[in-house]
Protein backbone atom coordinates (compact mmCIF):
# COMPACT_ATOMS: atom_id res chain seq x y z
CA UNK A 1 0.00 0.00 0.00
CA UNK A 2 1.27 3.51 -0.83
CA UNK A 3 2.41 5.44 2.22
CA UNK A 4 0.34 8.38 0.89
CA UNK A 5 -2.58 6.78 2.69
CA UNK A 6 -0.74 5.78 5.85
CA UNK A 7 -1.00 7.59 9.15
CA UNK A 8 1.76 10.20 9.52
CA UNK A 9 4.05 9.55 12.45
CA UNK A 10 5.39 13.11 12.73
CA UNK A 11 3.71 16.49 12.46
CA UNK A 12 2.19 16.98 8.98
CA UNK A 13 4.66 14.44 7.55
CA UNK A 14 4.26 14.08 3.78
CA UNK A 15 4.52 10.32 3.45
CA UNK A 16 3.69 10.29 -0.24
CA UNK A 17 6.82 12.33 -0.83
CA UNK A 18 8.92 9.33 0.19
CA UNK A 19 7.14 7.22 -2.43
CA UNK A 20 8.30 9.61 -5.14
CA UNK A 21 11.86 10.13 -3.88
CA UNK A 22 13.35 6.85 -2.72
CA UNK A 23 16.47 8.44 -1.30
CA UNK A 24 14.27 9.74 1.53
CA UNK A 25 12.33 7.70 4.09
CA UNK A 26 10.86 8.30 7.56
CA UNK A 27 13.76 6.31 8.99
CA UNK A 28 16.45 8.29 7.11
CA UNK A 29 15.11 11.81 7.80
CA UNK A 30 15.82 13.57 11.09
CA UNK A 31 12.94 14.36 13.43
CA UNK A 32 11.62 17.82 12.61
CA UNK A 33 13.19 17.89 9.15
CA UNK A 34 10.46 15.87 7.41
CA UNK A 35 8.69 17.04 4.23
CA UNK A 36 5.30 18.44 5.17
CA UNK A 37 1.83 18.65 3.69
CA UNK A 38 -1.18 20.60 5.00
CA UNK A 39 -4.46 20.12 3.14
CA UNK A 40 -8.01 21.26 3.92
CA UNK A 41 -10.82 18.67 3.81
CA UNK A 42 -12.48 20.64 1.02
CA UNK A 43 -9.95 21.62 -1.66
CA UNK A 44 -9.47 25.40 -1.57
CA UNK A 45 -8.92 27.66 -4.55
CA UNK A 46 -5.35 28.43 -3.54
CA UNK A 47 -2.24 26.47 -2.62
CA UNK A 48 1.38 27.38 -1.95
CA UNK A 49 4.66 25.52 -2.19
CA UNK A 50 7.21 26.69 0.41
CA UNK A 51 10.83 25.70 -0.13
CA UNK A 52 13.52 25.69 2.57
CA UNK A 53 17.08 26.98 2.25
CA UNK A 54 20.50 25.46 1.74
CA UNK A 55 21.54 23.20 4.67
CA UNK A 56 18.21 23.56 6.52
CA UNK A 57 14.81 21.85 6.27
CA UNK A 58 11.05 22.42 5.91
CA UNK A 59 10.89 23.21 9.64
CA UNK A 60 12.12 26.71 8.82
CA UNK A 61 9.03 27.32 6.67
CA UNK A 62 6.47 25.95 9.13
CA UNK A 63 5.45 29.23 10.81
CA UNK A 64 4.79 30.84 7.43
CA UNK A 65 3.08 27.65 6.27
CA UNK A 66 0.81 27.70 9.32
CA UNK A 67 -0.22 31.26 8.52
CA UNK A 68 -1.07 30.45 4.91
CA UNK A 69 -2.99 27.34 5.99
CA UNK A 70 -4.86 28.62 9.06
CA UNK A 71 -5.30 32.34 8.32
CA UNK A 72 -5.35 32.55 4.53
CA UNK A 73 -6.97 29.19 3.78
CA UNK A 74 -4.33 27.73 1.48
CA UNK A 75 -3.21 24.15 1.06
CA UNK A 76 0.50 24.08 1.88
CA UNK A 77 3.28 21.85 0.54
CA UNK A 78 6.83 21.88 1.91
CA UNK A 79 9.25 19.64 0.00
CA UNK A 80 12.56 18.39 1.39
CA UNK A 81 15.45 19.09 -0.99
CA UNK A 82 17.82 16.37 -2.16
CA UNK A 83 20.58 15.54 0.39
CA UNK A 84 18.95 17.64 3.16
CA UNK A 85 17.50 16.68 6.53
CA UNK A 86 19.27 13.33 6.72
CA UNK A 87 20.51 11.53 9.82
CA UNK A 88 23.54 10.47 7.75
CA UNK A 89 24.17 13.26 5.22
CA UNK A 90 27.48 11.84 3.93
CA UNK A 91 28.84 15.30 3.26
CA UNK A 92 26.01 15.94 0.78
CA UNK A 93 28.00 13.96 -1.76
CA UNK A 94 26.13 13.65 -5.04
CA UNK A 95 23.78 16.57 -4.38
CA UNK A 96 22.24 17.79 -7.64
CA UNK A 97 20.44 20.98 -8.61
CA UNK A 98 18.33 18.96 -11.04
CA UNK A 99 17.06 16.86 -8.13
CA UNK A 100 16.14 20.05 -6.23
CA UNK A 101 14.12 21.09 -9.26
CA UNK A 102 12.45 17.66 -9.33
CA UNK A 103 11.59 17.95 -5.63
CA UNK A 104 9.92 21.32 -6.15
CA UNK A 105 8.20 20.28 -9.38
CA UNK A 106 6.62 17.32 -7.60
CA UNK A 107 5.26 19.64 -4.92
CA UNK A 108 3.87 21.99 -7.59
CA UNK A 109 2.18 19.11 -9.41
CA UNK A 110 0.65 17.85 -6.17
CA UNK A 111 -0.57 21.33 -5.26
CA UNK A 112 -2.07 21.99 -8.71
CA UNK A 113 -4.06 18.74 -8.58
CA UNK A 114 -6.29 20.22 -5.86
CA UNK A 115 -6.09 23.99 -6.31
CA UNK A 116 -6.66 26.24 -9.30
CA UNK A 117 -4.10 28.85 -8.23
CA UNK A 118 -0.65 27.81 -7.02
CA UNK A 119 1.84 30.23 -5.50
CA UNK A 120 5.43 29.50 -4.56
CA UNK A 121 7.92 30.90 -2.09
CA UNK A 122 10.98 30.08 -0.13
CA UNK A 123 13.89 30.97 2.07
CA UNK A 124 17.29 31.75 0.54
CA UNK A 125 18.01 28.91 -1.94
CA UNK A 126 14.31 28.07 -1.72
CA UNK A 127 13.51 31.59 -2.88
CA UNK A 128 15.83 31.21 -5.86
CA UNK A 129 14.16 27.91 -6.73
CA UNK A 130 10.79 29.65 -6.38
CA UNK A 131 11.82 32.36 -8.84
CA UNK A 132 13.06 29.74 -11.30
CA UNK A 133 9.81 27.78 -11.11
CA UNK A 134 7.60 30.88 -11.26
CA UNK A 135 9.32 31.79 -14.53
CA UNK A 136 9.30 28.40 -16.25
CA UNK A 137 6.38 26.39 -14.80
CA UNK A 138 2.92 27.36 -16.16
CA UNK A 139 1.24 25.75 -13.13
CA UNK A 140 2.47 28.68 -11.00
CA UNK A 141 -0.31 31.21 -11.56
CA UNK A 142 -0.28 32.86 -8.15
CA UNK A 143 2.37 34.97 -6.44
CA UNK A 144 6.07 34.57 -5.68
CA UNK A 145 7.16 34.97 -2.04
CA UNK A 146 10.85 35.58 -1.41
CA UNK A 147 12.38 35.43 2.07
CA UNK A 148 16.08 36.38 2.20
CA UNK A 149 16.19 35.09 -1.37
CA UNK A 150 19.63 33.96 -2.57
CA UNK A 151 19.46 35.75 -5.91
CA UNK A 152 22.88 37.24 -5.27
CA UNK A 153 25.54 36.33 -2.68
CA UNK A 154 26.49 39.16 -0.34
CA UNK A 155 29.86 40.71 0.15
CA UNK A 156 32.23 43.53 -0.54
CA UNK A 157 32.12 46.87 -2.36
CA UNK A 158 29.77 46.78 -5.36
CA UNK A 159 29.05 43.12 -4.58
CA UNK A 160 32.42 42.03 -5.98
CA UNK A 161 33.10 39.53 -3.20
CA UNK A 162 29.70 37.95 -3.76
CA UNK A 163 30.37 37.60 -7.48
CA UNK A 164 33.76 36.07 -6.72
CA UNK A 165 32.14 33.54 -4.38
CA UNK A 166 29.68 32.52 -7.09
CA UNK A 167 32.44 32.03 -9.67
CA UNK A 168 34.64 30.15 -7.21
CA UNK A 169 31.85 27.76 -6.32
CA UNK A 170 31.35 26.90 -9.98
CA UNK A 171 34.91 25.61 -10.31
CA UNK A 172 36.76 22.50 -9.17
CA UNK A 173 38.03 24.52 -6.20
CA UNK A 174 34.69 23.92 -4.48
CA UNK A 175 35.65 20.28 -3.93
CA UNK A 176 39.16 21.22 -2.79
CA UNK A 177 37.67 23.54 -0.16
CA UNK A 178 35.27 20.89 1.14
CA UNK A 179 36.81 19.56 4.35
CA UNK A 180 34.10 16.94 4.99
CA UNK A 181 33.55 17.95 8.62
CA UNK A 182 30.51 16.37 10.32
CA UNK A 183 27.30 18.04 9.15
CA UNK A 184 25.21 17.04 12.17
CA UNK A 185 25.59 19.45 15.08
CA UNK A 186 23.47 21.02 17.82
CA UNK A 187 20.80 22.43 15.51
CA UNK A 188 18.00 19.86 15.13
CA UNK A 189 16.62 21.46 11.95
CA UNK A 190 19.69 22.21 9.84
CA UNK A 191 23.20 21.03 9.17
CA UNK A 192 26.00 22.64 11.16
CA UNK A 193 27.38 24.52 8.14
CA UNK A 194 26.81 25.06 4.42
CA UNK A 195 28.60 22.26 2.62
CA UNK A 196 30.57 23.20 -0.51
CA UNK A 197 28.84 20.53 -2.58
CA UNK A 198 25.50 22.18 -1.89
CA UNK A 199 26.91 25.70 -2.25
CA UNK A 200 28.24 24.94 -5.72
CA UNK A 201 24.73 23.85 -6.78
CA UNK A 202 23.37 27.14 -5.42
CA UNK A 203 25.94 29.03 -7.50
CA UNK A 204 24.67 27.17 -10.57
CA UNK A 205 21.10 28.12 -9.65
CA UNK A 206 22.00 31.81 -9.21
CA UNK A 207 23.56 31.80 -12.66
CA UNK A 208 20.32 30.38 -14.08
CA UNK A 209 18.12 32.91 -12.26
CA UNK A 210 20.38 35.73 -13.48
CA UNK A 211 19.69 34.55 -17.03
CA UNK A 212 15.95 34.48 -16.33
CA UNK A 213 15.87 38.00 -14.88
CA UNK A 214 17.77 39.27 -17.92
CA UNK A 215 14.83 38.20 -20.11
CA UNK A 216 12.59 40.89 -18.62
CA UNK A 217 12.55 44.69 -18.61
CA UNK A 218 10.02 47.40 -17.65
CA UNK A 219 8.32 47.08 -21.06
CA UNK A 220 8.00 43.29 -20.71
CA UNK A 221 7.96 42.82 -16.94
CA UNK A 222 8.29 39.68 -14.85
CA UNK A 223 4.73 38.32 -14.94
CA UNK A 224 4.07 37.28 -11.32
CA UNK A 225 3.21 39.31 -8.25
CA UNK A 226 6.22 39.36 -5.92
CA UNK A 227 6.48 39.76 -2.15
CA UNK A 228 10.06 40.01 -0.88
CA UNK A 229 11.15 40.11 2.78
CA UNK A 230 14.78 40.96 3.49
CA UNK A 231 16.84 41.97 6.50
CA UNK A 232 19.34 44.79 6.23
CA UNK A 233 21.55 42.70 8.56
CA UNK A 234 21.72 39.83 6.05
CA UNK A 235 25.36 38.91 5.44
CA UNK A 236 24.58 35.94 3.19
CA UNK A 237 22.22 37.07 0.43
CA UNK A 238 22.62 40.53 -1.06
CA UNK A 239 19.46 42.58 -1.41
CA UNK A 240 20.86 43.71 -4.77
CA UNK A 241 19.34 40.56 -6.26
CA UNK A 242 15.88 41.63 -5.08
CA UNK A 243 16.43 45.15 -6.40
CA UNK A 244 17.39 43.77 -9.81
CA UNK A 245 14.19 41.72 -9.95
CA UNK A 246 12.11 44.68 -8.81
CA UNK A 247 13.57 46.79 -11.63
CA UNK A 248 12.10 44.40 -14.21
CA UNK A 249 8.76 43.84 -12.45
CA UNK A 250 5.50 45.77 -12.34
CA UNK A 251 6.02 48.20 -9.43
CA UNK A 252 2.31 48.00 -8.57
CA UNK A 253 2.64 44.24 -8.03
CA UNK A 254 5.97 44.13 -6.17
CA UNK A 255 6.09 44.56 -2.39
CA UNK A 256 9.26 44.70 -0.26
CA UNK A 257 9.22 44.19 3.51
CA UNK A 258 12.54 45.44 4.88
CA UNK A 259 13.76 44.63 8.38
CA UNK A 260 15.92 47.46 9.73
CA UNK A 261 19.59 46.81 10.45
CA UNK A 262 19.33 47.91 14.07
CA UNK A 263 17.16 44.84 14.78
CA UNK A 264 20.07 42.56 13.88
CA UNK A 265 17.95 39.86 12.21
CA UNK A 266 20.32 37.44 10.40
CA UNK A 267 19.69 35.66 7.11
CA UNK A 268 17.58 32.61 8.03
CA UNK A 269 15.87 34.25 11.02
CA UNK A 270 13.62 36.28 8.72
CA UNK A 271 11.22 33.30 8.56
CA UNK A 272 11.34 32.42 12.26
CA UNK A 273 8.38 33.20 14.51
CA UNK A 274 10.25 31.63 17.43
CA UNK A 275 13.97 30.98 17.91
CA UNK A 276 15.75 27.72 17.20
CA UNK A 277 16.80 26.17 20.51
CA UNK A 278 19.14 23.23 21.08
CA UNK A 279 18.17 20.22 23.18
CA UNK A 280 20.00 21.74 26.16
CA UNK A 281 18.10 25.03 25.85
CA UNK A 282 20.74 27.15 24.09
CA UNK A 283 19.39 29.65 21.55
CA UNK A 284 20.99 28.82 18.20
CA UNK A 285 19.11 31.19 15.90
CA UNK A 286 17.07 34.21 16.97
CA UNK A 287 13.51 34.90 15.92
CA UNK A 288 12.31 37.69 13.67
CA UNK A 289 10.73 40.24 16.07
CA UNK A 290 8.72 41.64 13.15
CA UNK A 291 7.26 38.28 12.17
CA UNK A 292 3.62 39.31 12.95
CA UNK A 293 4.07 42.52 10.97
CA UNK A 294 5.56 40.56 8.07
CA UNK A 295 2.57 38.21 8.04
CA UNK A 296 0.17 41.16 8.06
CA UNK A 297 2.09 42.62 5.12
CA UNK A 298 1.55 39.32 3.29
CA UNK A 299 -2.19 39.47 4.07
CA UNK A 300 -2.31 43.01 2.65
CA UNK A 301 -0.29 41.92 -0.38
CA UNK A 302 -2.89 39.20 -1.02
CA UNK A 303 -5.40 41.93 -1.89
CA UNK A 304 -3.31 43.28 -4.77
CA UNK A 305 -4.73 42.26 -8.14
Amino acid sequence: MSSQFSTPTRENEWLGYYDRFGYFSPEAVRDGCQPRIMEHPEPPKKAIVLVHGLSDSPWFMTAIGDYFFKRLGYNVYMPLLHCHGLKEPNGMEGVELEEWKSNVSFAINTASAKASEVSIGGLSTGGALGLYMAAINPKIQGALYLFSAALDLAGGPFGLVGELKEKLLLTFLADLLDFNSPLIGDNPYRYSFVDMDGASQLARLIKETDTIIDLFDPRFPFPEKVFAAHSESDETADIAGIETLRNVSDPERFSVFKIAKNLGVPHASVVLERPVVSNDGKELEPRNPLFPEMMQAIADFEKIG
